[in-house]
């Protein structure tokens, strides 16, 4: 990536007193920004080479809970430091932030310096390293989808997340008059994302009351997932400052679509000139490598899942007849398929990945679909035919898997993921699936307590 905002500009933002605060961050497992806030004169004269944080940073859950059963990290390690690099290639102004800049962190191991296997942005950098092994650089576009609430996330705390009042009351897929009524949030995250050198395509209102859309141009793979998280986190700065929440929980209500995030890819030369993809007097205009490409995210769809569907709630997301994916099947420009071929016959051409929640980590999601194409461009595999139809309804065709416990076993069995991940890191994950089952077996819901206190 190249900086649109360079150190040099920094220390004059600095100098003229237009940036007093740096974020230095870490991705975290599941996808946040943690790190720290930098008096930018003590960042600018020697924090910007690294600083520290705990390792327990990539080995928590969503509440920030000690875990055990980690090999990395344990209270028999002590929980020390790992060290944090700022990558200044992703250094950039914040403008929602009153005199902010944030600068995104790899995380090394304190004493070789050398980087945290199980760091999400170093399991993407191998990935990306592997294919510009092989001459090919991936871009990939992320499509977060979030509802929007009109209520601050105080307010929906205390409430206990009851009677929550969308930003609309009906489906605003595309609708104009009502996304008008939401311009106060919606200009402000499309404005404060190109400003912070995010650039932006598009909002839009999406398939259910409250439900939107942001849309960023592609990318190369680890530039797009650091704009990912920045989104995301920008998102729901700049909803907390106008009074609203944002949720890009992947399935928050019964009667609601999911959220997805959509992941966009193709391969290109590395000078990133060429479209690998592309053959104009191929079917659909798909080359060998694509066809091996997807042929290989098809083989290994189930054991991938997890990655792109971490959570419990992630799987609630999987209806039919809601436009969330059910087969892992690829068709032509067909919304019913887990894998959908866009831009056939041009040098656009890509395959997109309908099976992402808008819980994912960026990161790791881009990884194993990367991890997936190269296996299937290695081993030269037959692409089967296009599914035509409805998916939905199709019988004896590849599924998704239906539970993150199935997911779980699928990921931690894959000789791919395996060897293109390592097994460290395969177990890491595993052991973070399995807490994340372990916690919800155990867990009482409203539904459990309805459904039964009085009829059981």
């Amino acid at each position: 990536m190249t900086a649109t905002y360079t150190f040099d500009d920094l220390k004059r933002d600095v100098a003229d007193g237009r940036i007093d605060t740096v974020l230095a961050c870490l991705v975290d497992m599941q996808g946040r920004l943690m790190g720290k806030r930098f008096q930018a004169q003590f960042f600018v004269e020697g924090a910007y080479e690294e600083t520290h944080s705990c390792n327990y940073l990539l080995a928590t859950d969503m509440e920030m809970e000690t875990i055990s059963g980690y090999k990395a990290t344990s209270w028999e390690k002590g929980y020390g430091d790992y060290t944090m690099k700022p990558d200044l290639s992703t250094l950039r102004r914040i403008p929602w932030l009153e005199g902010t800049a944030l600068v995104l962190c790899d995380v090394l191991d304190h004493h070789t310096h050398e980087e945290v296997p199980h760091s999400p942005r170093a399991i993407l950098k191998k990935q990306v390293a592997r294919l510009e092994a092989m001459g090919m650089k991936a871009f990939m576009a992320t499509e977060l989808e979030f509802f929007l609430f009109d209520q601050t996330y105080e307010q929906a705390h205390a409430s206990g997340y009851r009677n929550l009042k969308l930003a609309s009351a009906y489906n605003e897929d595309y609708h104009i008059f009502q996304t008008s009524k939401e311009e106060e949030v919606m200009r402000a995250i499309r404005n404060g994302l190109q400003g912070a050198g995010i650039p932006v395509e598009n909002s839009k209102g999406e398939a259910s009351a409250g439900q939107e859309e942001i849309n960023v141009r592609y990318a190369d793979a680890l530039t797009m997932a650091d704009r990912h998280v920045i989104i995301k986190n920008g998102c729901k700065e700049i909803a907390w400052s106008k009074g609203k929440a944002i949720t890009f929980l992947a399935k928050w209500n019964y009667n609601a679509a999911g959220s997805s995030s959509h992941i966009h890819q193709s391969l290109w030369s590395d000078d990133g000139k060429t479209p690998l993809f592309f053959d104009k007097d191929a079917e659909h205009g798909m080359s060998e490598t694509m066809k091996h490409y997807v042929a290989g995210l098809l083989a290994h769809a189930g054991e991938i899942t997890y990655f792109l569907a971490p959570y419990i709630n992630s799987y609630k997301r999987f209806m039919a007849g809601t436009f969330a994916p059910t087969k892992a099947i690829w068709s032509k420009d067909n919304r019913t398929a887990g894998y959908r071929l866009c831009g056939d016959s041009t040098k656009g051409i890509r395959i997109e990945c309908r099976v992402g929640g808008s819980d994912l980590n960026p990161y790791l999601a881009m990884a194993a679909l990367l991890a997936a194409g190269i296996d299937g461009i290695e081993n030269r595999m037959e692409l089967e035919p296009a599914f035509e139809g409805d998916a939905y309804g199709g019988k004896d065709i590849r599924e998704i898997p239906h539970t993150l416990r199935d997911a779980t076993a699928l990921m931690s069995g894959s000789p791919m993921l395996r060897s293109a991940f390592g097994d460290d890191v395969i177990d890491h994950y595993t052991r973070a699936a399995q807490w994340e089952q372990e916690e919800y077996d155990r867990r009482i819901t409203d539904w459990e307590v309805a459904r039964g206190f009085e009829r059981a």
